[in-house]
């Protein structure tokens, strides 16, 4: 009997081990809250949704997500600075719970964390308050923008600003078919951005994702015309209680046979009107090249943190631009202390504020950002240490 049972788990051992398609190590990392890791199963000799990953040291199956032939994980703050080792095995692949949830709810795609909503975003035409001139109404932005405790950072047609849409990206002044016109004062009536339709969607247990056209509609009295597509992709990464990953990628391409010309103005592109909770008394930001609210507006900047107090604490998020991007490191537009005399807060990055950028026909142009979603403070440290992890992510290659 023992022969026998010897020679079954002898054969269960060959058995696993021919099931092995490759094995790889993750050196240890700067610690930090939780590391993100992505794989190319490009070459592996099996279905991708076949496999599963395998923590070699305790024989764990890592929760992973599939996307464009790499798979996805993470890895918590405390295991980063360690030396990981990994297995891929061919298996069945099992799904693991979804961290997030998408609701399409008042003409809005909205996605939710425990309940709590993180962010909506909006695909109907959004109306504009009672006796307010209806140029002003428009879609495809985001708001709200919350903190993971629910705490909301944007805000939308505000009455100094109807045309402000919490966090959006339009272009101000462009040369198109030879007439200049502006597609971020909505008042002028000369160009708009909206929604067009859903691309993609995709939810699992690592991240959630939604993929969006955009298009930058000229107004030429009763008649309209789309100048330039975009193709706009979100994605949420949950990283811990207190913080969220929200990536951006915008993907522009002419609409026609004329090249879309964004010529130097002073404020354009990617846009976040703050909570009015915040003021000058009650809000901070400050920049990779140590720039405050005092200075920072027209410098350069790879990061910016924007924070302050939110009811009985605080939050706020890191912006970061990808270094691929126009103009980078990118100019900011940061409104002045006494905005308004309370100081209101606005923070841009606006890569032809200093310059112009022509989108020409037959192309493809990309901007890439990703804010940092948290609650409590930021430090210059957790910017950089976000921003690195932004440009230089952990890639395998097996």
């Amino acid at each position: 009997m023992k022969i026998l049972y010897t020679l079954f788990a002898l054969c269960v051992y060959q058995l696993a081990s021919a099931q092995k398609l490759a094995e790889f190590q993750v050196p240890p990392h700067e610690p930090s809250e939780t590391l993100l890791l992505s794989a190319d199963c490009s070459t592996l000799q099996a279905d991708p949704h076949q496999i599963k990953l395998v923590n070699k040291q305790t024989g764990e199956s890592i929760p992973f997500q599939l996307s464009d032939q790499k798979m996805h994980w993470k890895v918590s703050g405390s295991s980063a600075s360690q030396n990981l080792s990994y297995e891929i095995h061919k298996a069945d692949h099992l799904d693991s719970p979804k961290k997030l949830e998408f609701k399409k709810e008042d003409g809005q795609l909205a996605i939710y964390q425990n309940q709590g909503k993180l962010l909506g975003y909006q695909m109907d035409k959004k109306a504009v308050p009672e006796g307010v001139n209806k140029a002003f109404e428009r879609s495809g932005f985001i708001h709200p923008l919350n903190t993971p405790k629910g705490k909301r950072l944007t805000r939308i047609q505000p009455p100094d600003h109807y045309h402000h849409y919490g966090i959006w990206n339009p272009w101000t002044h462009v040369r198109y078919k030879g007439d200049t016109l502006d597609f971020w004062n909505l008042n002028k009536k000369q160009g708009t951005v909206r929604f067009s339709k859903l691309l993609k969607e995709v939810n699992g247990p690592v991240f959630s994702e939604f993929k969006v056209l955009h298009e930058h509609v000229l107004l030429i009295g009763s008649n309209e015309e789309v100048a330039l597509n975009e193709i706009q992709t979100m994605r949420v990464t949950p990283i811990n209680e207190s913080s969220y990953l929200l990536d951006f990628t915008f993907e522009y391409n002419c609409a026609t046979d004329a090249p879309f010309e964004i010529l130097e103005y002073r404020y354009a592109g990617f846009g976040w009107r703050t909570t009015e909770e915040w003021d000058n008394q009650n809000s901070t930001v400050l920049s990779s090249e140590g720039k405050t609210r005092k200075d920072a507006d027209g410098t350069l900047a790879r990061w910016c943190i924007v924070q302050g107090k939110l009811g009985n604490s605080t939050g706020g998020a890191i912006m970061l631009s990808h270094p691929q991007n126009i103009n980078h490191p990118e100019p900011l537009r940061i409104w002045p202390e006494n905005q308004y005399g309370r100081g209101d807060m606005f923070a841009n990055f606006a890569p032809t504020k200093t310059q112009d950028w022509t989108v020409e026909p037959g192309k493809t142009y990309t901007l890439r950002y990703r804010l940092v979603v948290f609650d409590g403070k930021a430090t210059a440290l957790d910017a950089e240490k976000a921003w690195k992890q932004f440009v230089k992510p952990i890639e395998i290659n097996l």
